[in-house]
């Protein structure tokens, strides 16, 4: 059964076209991926579905009695309490309370209770608090009135509303970016075992290869559907591509061999009919078609002096406002090839270690040592609100570097893609993409040899984030990572530290076993608020597993540690190998440098040869466990 059907729309904004004769169904149950380049008009195509928005021509057909759920983009703010406004999205069900409590007569109030019971009106409370606290809201914070939470956590509220109400077609506009890691993480699974269609428009990478089953791509003024995820859907694009560019080569081949023959032969008499054949052939042979390659995007950061490790040490740190800790018993060390990843909450104290980190908050007690090289580039979202509107990314970066050239300056603007008309177009009428690549190039000016970064990819394209992953690979510093983005936060972190319960503390496994952490964290509590009734066998099978995942979890953390040393001694090695062999190391006469040179290589293949034996021993004990 078909729930949305969109036929040769030609849609307009400001005269600009948007669409030209595109064409999308989507059928009751699945699940499609919006993608396209900002600025392409998927956001206006969600609102033209919801009828906000008109159309030049064509037809946007929704079925029958479909309903239609989407996040108001006006976050509730008032006295009433959270779990309230979340019930109130369900009109119909807060129509029938309301008319049963005007006492209508028995019939109708026979009538309301039957439509009660076939909508499941009794579970309404318990589903809409199972919504909010996945979004992060506990017990408490679900009576509390709207007006007490920031706008952030309102917008999860609007969410929460869009869920709750199940609707047959949920249109969803980055669902992610006012979610932390753990509600994203939520959410991903809700949307797995949503019936319902959905249209979702989103940037994460990670979201649209788990929750969607087809990809529709708005480009040129078309979409184009491909079954599959994202990963799919990349790959499949690419092969259309290089078959067309291959049509393409094939048929201009044909069309200058036919030419050629026509030029040389046309003037003979002899040769004139097969001429003229060869020029209707041309005629016939299909046109050309426009390739259009994507330019790719690229982000660069500055390469940092080294420091000797460790470049920052907290000894018994605590750190809170007002004298008030929100972290302490901090013991950390951060060396320069350090890749963190920073989980928990939101409220339970990221960004406020992320600070202390920074140099933007001191201590309440502890030790804080930090190299005095050390350099630190910080990039936080909230940021985006202190920039100059009426000024220009280059005098930004000019206020920024007193001392450097204007060529300096638009060099640094250049490496994360703001370009000469760019570095001069005013803040007010960039991007969110565009001011966030802004405030990495002002970050990372000075080349930091430790980057933190707090929520960097929120406003960012697919594109943008698959180069701000390069750009970090490459990167020879330091990395703090808070991100709701897993695949960011898996491709780029390899290591995971655990903020919650007012502690900093080692999470020992990937984001695979994060989930299944707070899948058990979030069955403790269900289970804590239930009676306690006797453990059958299948809660003891249960906790067998859960037994299984934590001892295995410290192996697979290790076994990550020895593959990465293993890989860095490879490095080394290859390192040394390529100048012992190079004639001009003997040249120089250098007995002691070479030396010295053949001894760590030795040192090197033992030290080697130690970490695969470790690496056999973890890998039959990680089976076993």
């Amino acid at each position: 059964m078909t729930v949305l059907a969109i036929r040769d729309v030609t849609l307009r904004m400001m005269g600009r076209p948007l669409l030209e004769g595109a064409s999308l169904q989507v059928d009751i149950g699945r699940k499609v991926g919006l993608v396209g380049r900002n600025g392409a008009g998927k956001s206006t195509l969600l609102r033209a579905i919801l009828g906000e928005q008109p159309i030049d021509a064509g037809e946007i057909r929704l079925a029958a009695r479909a309903r239609l759920g989407n996040v108001a983009q006006e976050a509730p703010a008032g006295d009433t309490a959270l779990l309230d406004i979340v019930l109130a999205a369900d009109t119909e069900r807060a129509a029938l309370l309301a008319e049963l409590e005007a006492e209508p007569e028995a019939s109708r109030a026979a009538e309301i209770h039957e439509r009660l019971i076939a909508i499941e009106a009794d579970s309404a409370p318990s589903r809409a608090a199972t919504i909010l606290s996945g979004l992060g809201f506990d017990a408490a914070a679900q009576d509390r009135p709207s007006r007490e939470f920031s706008g952030g956590w309102r917008m999860r509220v609007s969410l929460a509303r869009a869920l709750f109400t199940q609707p047959d077609l949920l249109l969803l506009d980055e669902p992610t970016n006012h979610l932390d890691l753990e509600a994203a993480m939520w959410l991903e699974t809700w949307l797995q075992r949503f019936p319902g269609a959905a249209i979702i428009v989103s940037h994460d990478r990670g979201l649209l290869d788990r929750c969607v089953d087809s990809i529709a791509h708005l480009d040129r003024q078309r979409i184009t559907l491909y079954p599959g995820n994202f990963e799919s859907f990349v790959r499949v694009k690419a092969e259309r591509q290089a078959q067309q560019a291959a049509q393409n080569a094939r048929i201009v081949a044909q069309r200058a061999h036919m030419q050629a023959f026509v030029d040389r032969f046309r003037a003979q008499a002899t040769k004139a009919r097969q001429a003229q054949s060869r020029l209707k052939a041309l005629e016939r042979l299909p046109a050309v078609e426009s390739l259009v390659e994507d330019v790719p995007t690229r982000f660069s950061f500055p390469e940092p002096e080294a420091l000797p490790p460790p470049v920052l040490t907290i000894r018994r740190g605590a750190v809170g406002y007002g004298g008030v800790p929100v972290l302490r018993g901090l013991d950390l060390r951060i060396d320069q090839e350090d890749r963190i990843a920073l989980l928990g909450a939101n409220g339970n104290g990221k960004s406020t270690l992320a600070k202390l980190l920074a140099g933007r908050m001191e201590p309440l007690s502890g030790d804080i040592h930090r190299d005095r090289r050390l350099r630190v580039g910080f990039f936080a979202q909230h940021q985006e609100d202190d920039l100059d509107l009426d000024g220009t990314p280059l005098s930004h970066m000019q206020a920024a570097l007193p001392k450097a050239t204007e060529t300096q300056c638009r060099s640094q603007l250049a490496r994360f893609g703001l370009d000469a008309d760019r570095a001069d177009t005013r803040v007010r009428s960039l991007s969110g993409g565009e001011k966030a690549r802004l405030l990495l190039s002002l970050c990372t000016r000075e080349a930091p040899q430790m980057l933190i970064l707090d929520e960097p990819t929120n406003h960012l394209d697919i594109d943008a984030r698959d180069a701000l992953v390069k750009a970090l690979a490459d990167y020879e510093g330091a990395v703090i990572l808070i991100s709701h983005d897993p695949h960011l936060v898996g491709l780029v972190a390899d290591r995971l530290w655990l903020v919650a319960d007012g502690a900093v503390q080692p999470f020992e496994g990937d984001l695979d076993d994060y989930r299944v952490h707070l899948a058990e964290r979030a069955r403790a509590a269900r289970a804590a608020s239930e009676p306690e009734a006797a453990p059958g066998p299948r809660v003891e099978d249960r906790r067998a597993r859960a037994e299984s995942r934590a001892a295995a979890a410290p192996l697979r953390q290790r076994l990550k540690t020895v593959e990465a040393q293993m890989a860095k001694l490879a490095e080394e090695a290859r390192t040394i190998d390529a100048a012992l062999s190079d004639p001009r190391l003997y040249e120089r006469s250098k007995p002691d440098l070479i030396a010295r040179a053949t001894a760590r290589r030795a040192a090197i293949a033992k030290e080697v040869e130690g970490l695969e034996m470790e690496w056999l021993e973890l890998s039959e004990a990680l089976e076993t466990a």
